[in-house]
């Protein structure tokens, strides 16, 4: 029996939706941003990597909610998006001025990091279409009453764009429940985003209301600090370490003060160098908690995507199985394989996914 309640496949037209926005990310490869002199160019979006994750990798129906400056960066944003096979329907166009002055569309620059260098990101993203998203932009009664969707996911970035996401957010998860649509939400904390418009407060003042529609919250030790205000208690010593009794303590209290969780997932990163994790992940459900293998010393090329690569792994294992020790050991393995690949989204497939959790070594495959 499954975990969370799951509408069947012919109900539904999409497995998953995802609302958030989608930008360009420019990677320097193995260089610096502030020294290159060319950049690579992805599509990348915390919500938007897990619905193109369970499309590519395990092959679900999938769709994203977001908005784009009709110019030609928006269309090649597209472009990249349906390169992906993720369903393109739902992008609202809003009309470009020609500059940018009124709308536009978000930037990413990221490296990757090395070694004792670590990951840097720099945001472009102010005044972008997707932040300027606002209730009623939407129609969720069609999207969640006429098309239907299995599942909707979206997170605690989209959230932290503009004084309105939040109010999308709300609107979105509540037509989600009103039609029996299973929740998902990314906590995904970026100081970046919340430092300007009440830090740690405001964060916790929205994510705090939204929590209380979500069946499925995930989100690391930080996220779950910085947005619900849970901490991991123990001495400064303990908490250098990998405390996973300290995640499970927390995780419970957060269930138990919103009854309406029916999983919380975290994943459990130890950071030694840029390019060497220790890589982990447990689940609570119904009481109990399941723990992935804990990955140690584990070899990193690109960590960005690597938790929303978790989440949909995750997801598809909630979905395809309704077990959350098959569900998180699916998100662990798939988090892991995409961070051994550029870019935010995985390039992985089930298949290699499904090797990696039977123990299947790196060895060549000819």
């Amino acid at each position: 029996m499954s975990v969370v309640d799951i509408k069947t496949k012919e109900e539904c037209k999409y497995d998953c939706i995802s609302l958030g926005e989608i930008m360009l990310r420019f990677d320097p490869g193995e260089g610096r941003i502030k020294n290159a002199r060319q950049f690579r160019v992805w599509e990348g979006g915390g919500e938007y990597n897990v619905s193109r994750g369970l499309k590519k990798c395990f092959g679900m129906d999938t769709a994203v909610v977001t908005s784009f400056a009709d110019n030609e960066v928006g269309r090649l944003l597209e472009d990249f998006i349906m390169q992906g096979g993720v369903d393109v329907s739902h992008i609202k166009w809003a009309a470009y001025d020609g500059i940018g002055r009124s709308v536009r569309n978000g930037l990413n620059f990221t490296e990757r990091g090395f070694g004792i260098r670590g990951a840097l990101g720099v945001s472009d993203r102010a005044n972008t279409a997707a932040s300027r998203l606002a209730k009623g932009d939407i129609d969720w009664e069609y999207i969640f009453g006429r098309l239907g969707s299995r599942w909707f996911h979206t997170g605690g970035i989209f959230a932290a764009l503009s004084e309105t996401t939040p109010e999308v957010v709300l609107e979105a998860v509540r037509a989600a429940k009103k039609y029996g649509t299973v929740v998902s939400y990314d906590l995904n904390y970026r100081p970046s985003l919340w430092n300007f418009i009440g830090g740690r407060k405001k964060a916790r003042e929205v994510n705090r209301e939204l929590a209380k529609y979500v069946d499925v919250m995930i989100g690391n030790e930080e996220d779950f600090t910085a947005c619900l205000g849970y901490e991991i208690e123990g001495n400064d010593e303990k908490l250098k370490r990998l405390d996973i009794e300290g995640y499970k303590d927390m995780i419970e209290r957060a269930a138990s003060d919103y009854s309406n969780f029916r999983v919380v997932a975290t994943t459990l990163r130890t950071v030694k160098t840029a390019t060497v994790n220790d890589w982990g992940a447990i689940c609570w459900a119904n009481g109990n908690f399941h723990e992935a293998p804990l990955r140690e010393n584990m070899e990193i090329m690109d960590r960005v995507g690597g938790g929303d690569s978790f989440a949909s792994g995750l997801i598809y294992g909630l979905i395809s199985t309704g077990n959350p020790q098959k569900a998180v050991n699916y998100g662990a393995a798939h988090g892991a394989l995409a961070m051994t690949t550029p870019g935010d989204t995985s390039m992985a497939n089930a298949a290699e996914v499904e090797r990696i959790m039977e123990g299947g070594s790196a060895r060549v495959i000819r």
